[in-house]
């Protein structure tokens, strides 16, 4: 009786406990924070109201933003405020850049997986990388050979989906785009030919499972009130997640010492064109540059470079599946720019022909890939954490440590930024009169971030997408496979199509693909 009696009290306790630390983060939750004060943004709710609109969490937030631009929602330490207002955005990732950070308690949630990587770091860190970083995006050397691997994985791809297309069977667009971006990083990152289109490794597929998973574990954390204590014991999600990271770890690392042995004993220049090898030769002039500093550097070069290409052409597609005419129109711009095929000529004699100027001139596919962008961003929510207290150009106050969001995936469908029109697939809304590209303001078109972070490999990821879009087009037409299934995201840190995108796919009558 006595074991029995202990063990009551001992529940009885904890759940007290679990009870007065739940009505102890309500009460802070609440005080402190201003809520009638129209000085400050008008209050939605709490952060973990959040849980319940998870599944649908950024549309949660276009709905908010129809009728407040400007809105917060509460948490125990500070206010969490979101904005859809271009002017607050180029304020504090431009005018007031040096007030906002990253904030602690963003880099505790994403520092498992982005390490001390250039997503999760501010000051000297960021400076540092992101000089490194700029160097090398600008080189010509990475250009050429980031578009060799590009032109290299598409046809790849085309042979791929040409099977689908002989078998009449239903592809995941998404995950063979998964697949050929992935392996077009791993060339380009490190050199290494992963192989994941052919289906020679399984190790890479694991790989793939683990770093999505991570990075949806990872945005979970944002909701989840227990994080911290489940980390601590180890159970549920951060058991999942803890094993994931160190798979992705275990891989990356292997790569690296791997490559370094490689540069030691190789003479050819063409070695030293992926960016690992070019970190590691760096390296040898600055001793903080270990093998684990390189992973982050490369982790997040990853997943700004997989998730944004693959994720933007996948609802890409979905978007040309549903817009017939768009994919009539980027169809004909590819014949009039890039030619027909010759007879007797391979995928890879076509995909030879999208030089530099074929690019350049894409202006309707440009559009098109922009627009699929401007409603479907790779990275749908951003932000930064105000370092002392500020006034919005909005009006609205914050104080030191709120954080402050921009809600791209919201933004793109706001009347009061885009017109009556907002939530319509349009192209011809970035041309001119000449059909000539036109771009608008960073912050009020944020897909590749503004201000001094912005995106280093936005020209890259542009290229990338182009170049696969251009072969598949020219060879197939695309529809969807089941017209009743609803197509949605997956909440995370970037937008993926949540199950993949099944497509039917069929070659284009006037083309004869080669084996």
């Amino acid at each position: 009786m006595d074991i029995i009696h202990t063990i009551f009290t001992s529940i009885a306790t904890i759940l007290l406990l679990v009870i007065i630390t739940f009505l102890a983060m309500i009460v802070k939750i609440f005080i402190g924070k201003s809520i009638k004060n129209p000085n400050y943004a008008p209050v939605i709710g709490t952060v973990f109201g959040q849980l319940f609109y998870f599944d649908k969490l950024h549309d949660y937030f276009a709905d908010i933003a129809l009728k407040h631009p400007t809105f917060r929602l509460l948490a125990p330490d500070q206010s969490e405020l979101y904005t859809a207002d271009s002017r607050n955005i180029e304020y504090i990732l431009k005018t007031n850049f040096d007030n906002y950070s990253k904030g602690e308690g963003n880099k505790d949630i994403i520092t498992d997986l982005f390490g001390n990587g250039i997503f999760a770091v501010d000051g000297v860190k960021w400076k540092q990388q992101r000089k490194l970083a700029s160097f090398e995006f600008s080189t010509r050397v990475l250009r050429d050979f980031s578009c060799e691997v590009f032109r290299k994985n598409a046809a790849k791809l085309v042979g791929v989906v040409s099977e689908f297309a002989k078998a009449n069977k239903v592809l995941d667009i998404q995950n063979l785009l998964m697949q050929c971006t992935l392996d077009s990083i791993f060339k380009v990152g490190f050199g290494v030919d992963l192989n994941c289109l052919e289906g020679t490794s399984e190790e890479g597929g694991e790989f793939i499972k683990a770093f999505d998973d991570s990075n949806a574990l990872i945005y979970w954390r944002y909701v989840d009130p227990l994080w911290k204590l489940k980390r601590f014991l180890n159970i549920g999600c951060e058991a999942a997640l803890r094993n994931n990271i160190k798979l992705i770890n275990n891989f990356v690392l292997n790569l690296i010492s791997k490559r370094r042995e490689q540069l030691a004993t190789s003479q050819h220049c063409n070695e030293k064109d992926d960016i690992l090898s070019r970190f590691l030769i760096e390296s040898k002039k600055d001793e903080r540059m270990n093998d684990q500093y390189l992973m982050d550097i490369i982790l997040n070069f990853m997943i700004a470079g997989k998730d944004t290409s693959a994720n933007t052409l996948s609802w890409f597609f979905y978007m040309l599946c549903k817009n017939q005419l768009v994919q009539d129109e980027v169809v004909e711009e590819i014949e009039k720019i890039v030619g027909n095929q010759e007879s007797g000529s391979t995928i890879e004699d076509f995909v030879d022909k999208i030089n530099d100027e074929v690019l350049e001139n894409m202006h309707y596919l440009h559009a098109a890939l922009t627009e699929t962008l401007r409603l479907y961003p790779a990275v749908p929510l951003d932000g930064r954490v105000a370092d002392s207290d500020d006034i919005l150009p909005d009006g609205f106050k914050l104080a030191k440590g709120d954080g402050v969001y921009y809600i791209s995936y919201a933004m793109g469908r706001m009347p009061y930024i885009w017109g009556d029109d907002a939530e319509d697939f349009k192209p011809e809304r970035w041309l001119n009169d000449n059909g000539v590209f036109q771009p608008v303001s960073p912050f009020k078109f944020v897909a590749f971030h503004a201000g001094p972070r912005i995106c280093l490999g936005k020209d890259f990821a542009y290229r990338q997408m182009k170049i696969v879009s251009i072969a598949l087009l020219r060879f197939f037409t695309f529809k969807v496979a089941d017209e009743s299934t609803k197509v949605t995201y997956r909440t995370m840190f970037t937008l993926h199509i949540n199950g993949g995108l099944d497509l039917l796919v069929n070659p284009r009558s006037n083309i004869m693909i080669k084996d």
